[in-house]
């Protein structure tokens, strides 16, 4: 902590030299007249450490999915734009809830343009759209730094979408398997004619059937933002967007594939728990202001404010089993119907100071920043008559069954299941000290202290205050102009909201974690190369065991395990020549626990991914690429029949796409998913249901 203590200090008292040499009562000379411009064309996400570094330089595993990328493989969701990356588990444990996994563990931290959010932000519950971002930055690994909390899962940063420098816009119409039809807008224009203030709005439709019975959804995304110029130093930003997604048919749960014998079931694709009266509706606010000033050529200071509402109303229903299913005539699942509203309000405030300095003959780095955030969770549920007699509490037909073979329960008055309030403070920093050209360390602190006050329905009431000082450490050394090895360190700090059988809730996890690599630029630095090795320990990490029914309401609950993950990944990114592009990943790991080796067996222990594209030199008009993606085996037992576990065997989905520009302004594309139509179970974290068959879409994009 001292090496950081002498950079701060030097990086004030360098600052102040400038201060006293700058022309008394005079404006800057050295600095661009129109700022904002400059950053919109050279913008860097520095999600990973807060400092201005480049992904060569960074100490760390990041991967980085693109507007192109979706574009081309039809990802238009957040769910499917973060299946493209490497080493990353995208878990969908129900129709409407996913949990993003990387490196074995449950991604619990998320940032927007690199600030980070509060616990429980995450963008999981019904799919968030994808349309309003610019990039998905995921960076593998503890990343406590600057989210002041952090497992050694990694950390998702969404870079959202910014004006541009010229008027410009975009159209697009897309037409795909089961009815899908989403409709999407985007549009740029400068309001001045310096460009110092400039405006973009973004909307997006979609409504589609599904593969599963009975499930349809449609979603509306708005966004809009604005960025200009204050004076000659400062630039301001704000925007806000609104996206409202609703679901029919939906499944709480997921199926059953055990029969009484121990064996395994198969059902249609199409299988589905489903009742026609379900729904799951959500609608997500999310706004910001950022201002940033600047103080002379080298330093900067900036202040945002984040907010988020999240609210969803839903009724639910669940089949599960309890034995397994008889083998001949499928009965053996009991009925569970629940009617739960939400809404959660989140603010987010924070300050940094960052930039350069001279020391040891070196330029370096520095930051230091301030946050406090928090957010108001209330969860109701309506009470309705429990008891085994009644037809959606009982034993259910043999299944499948049809979705009118249960009818709507009588619901209650609302009442208040659980109130959880979170507040998260920190003081972190960050130095980046070079001792020669070559050898450069990242030294770091995070220091947060998070409250949690929580009531249940019992009146059961949790107030908890814990305070955490987490070191960061991380050292780069250029073998070559292209080839540089690095090592990292951080101490993991994971506050968690999961519950215990009994509805406590869990203390922190906390940890260690480390990363060893090497980083290298390939073909005139077109193409990176990833090769690390990485460790981690958590103890006291919640894993979720089953649901827990009472009267009128229900709960999941965890189990704290103490566990090690071992391993090594390797990704390539770049262009292998001007006209295409690869992105292809690798990871193997090893999990041990209180069960040895088979601890997490629903994580795979092998993954690999592929993106590739290219445009035809001879005919530039036309681009195709492929996509795929490999996952060896899992297993999981079933929350209450633990007489046989559910298998999945390894297997590899392959996706292409075709595109035309029949104008250079008008591009008409192709999108196959899963080509060769492999049925396999997408998750086992809780024991989920079959994944998508073979999908068509055909979109047309105008720009302008």
């Amino acid at each position: 902590m001292s090496l950081l203590a002498v950079g701060l200090l030097a990086a004030v008292h360098v600052h102040a030299q400038d201060a006293d040499t700058a022309a008394p009562g005079g404006d800057p000379t050295d600095l661009d007249s129109i700022l904002v411009v400059g950053q919109r064309a050279s913008r860097v996400s520095n999600g990973a450490t807060n400092l201005d570094l480049d992904i060569k330089e960074t100490p760390q595993s990041i991967s980085v999915i693109g507007t192109e990328q979706m574009e081309q493989f039809g990802a238009d969701s957040l769910n499917d734009a973060l299946r493209l990356a490497t080493g990353i588990q995208v878990e969908q444990t129900s129709t409407n809830s996913t949990r993003f996994l990387a490196r074995g563990f449950e991604i619990k931290n998320t940032q927007i343009d690199g600030v980070g959010l509060p616990n429980g932000w995450g963008v999981v519950t019904n799919a968030m759209d994808a349309f309003g971002f610019e990039k998905l930055e995921v960076i593998r690994g503890a990343n406590g730094l600057l989210t002041g909390v952090g497992n050694a899962a990694g950390t998702i940063n969404y870079v959202r979408k910014r004006p541009t420098n010229e008027a410009q816009g975009q159209v697009g119409l897309t037409f795909g398997s089961h009815s899908r039809v989403r409709v999407e807008a985007d549009y740029s224009t400068p309001f001045t004619e310096d460009g110092t203030w400039a405006g973009r709005v973004v909307a997006a439709r979609e409504d589609s059937g599904s593969y599963l019975r009975d499930f349809e959804s449609d979603r509306t995304y708005l966004y809009g933002v604005i960025d200009g110029q204050i004076g000659e130093n400062g630039t301001l930003a704000f925007g806000y967007s609104w996206q409202k997604a609703d679901t029919s048919g939906n499944m709480w749960g997921a199926l059953s594939f055990i029969d009484t014998n121990g064996n395994q079931l198969e059902w249609d694709r199409s299988a589905s728990t489903t009742q026609d009266w379900t729904y799951w509706n959500s609608t997500t606010h999310a706004g910001f202001v950022d201002y940033t000033h600047r103080f002379g050529d080298n330093w900067q200071a900036k202040v945002s404010y984040n907010y988020r509402l999240y609210d969803h109303d839903s009724k639910l229903f669940m089949g599960y089993s309890l034995a397994g299913l008889d083998p001949v005539t499928r009965v053996g699942l009991y009925g569970w119907a629940y009617k739960s509203p939400y809404e959660t309000k989140a603010h987010l405030g924070d300050v940094t100071l960052n930039g350069r300095f001279e020391l040891f003959g070196q330029e370096q780095e520095a930051m230091f920043g301030v946050s406090t955030a928090r957010s108001e969770g209330t969860d109701w549920y309506h009470p309705t008559d429990t008891s085994p007699t009644t037809p959606q509490f009982g034993l259910l037909p043999g299944f499948p069954y049809a979705g009118n073979a249960i009818p709507e329960p009588t619901w209650g008055d609302r009442t208040v299941y659980t109130t959880l309030n979170q507040r998260l403070t920190r003081v972190f920093g960050a130095t980046r000290l070079a001792f020669t050209d070559r050898f450069k360390t990242i030294l770091g602190f995070n220091w947060a202290e998070y409250q949690r006050d929580a009531v249940d329905n019992t009146g059961v009431a949790s107030d908890v205050t814990d305070r955490n000082l987490a070191p960061y450490a991380g050292v780069t050394f250029d073998f070559s102009d292209r080839v540089t090895g690095y090592v990292n360190y951080s101490y993991i700090y994971q506050p968690q909201d999961a519950v215990d059988y009994d509805r406590n809730y869990f203390a922190p996890s906390k940890g260690t974690n480390y990363e060893v690599g090497v980083k290298a630029e390939w073909l005139d630095r077109r193409l990176l190369t990833t090769l690390a090795w990485f460790g981690a320990k958590q103890d006291g990490l919640s894993t979720y065991v089953a649901t827990r029914f009472m009267d009128g309401y229900a709960y999941g609950y965890y189990r704290p395990i103490d566990i090690e993950s071992h391993g090594f990944e390797f990704e390539a990114s770049g262009k292998l020549s001007d006209n295409t592009s690869l992105l292809f990943g690798y990871t193997q790991l090893s999990m041990d626990g209180e069960e040895g080796s088979d601890t997490y067996s629903w994580v795979p222990r092998r993954t690999a991914n592929l993106l590739l594209s290219t445009r035809l030199s001879s005919l530039p008009a036309l681009s195709f690429g492929v996509g795929g993606r490999w996952q060896s085996e899992i297993s999981n037992f079933e929350s209450y029949v633990t007489s046989a576990p559910v298998r999945q065997g390894g297997y590899t989905l392959f996706n292409a796409f075709a595109a035309w520009d029949i104008r250079p302004d008008v591009t008409v594309r192709a999108n196959v998913n899963n080509i060769t139509d492999k049925k396999y179970i997408q998750s086992l974290y809780s024991v989920s249901y079959y994944g998508a068959p073979r999908e068509y879409a055909l979109s047309v994009d105008w720009r302008f």
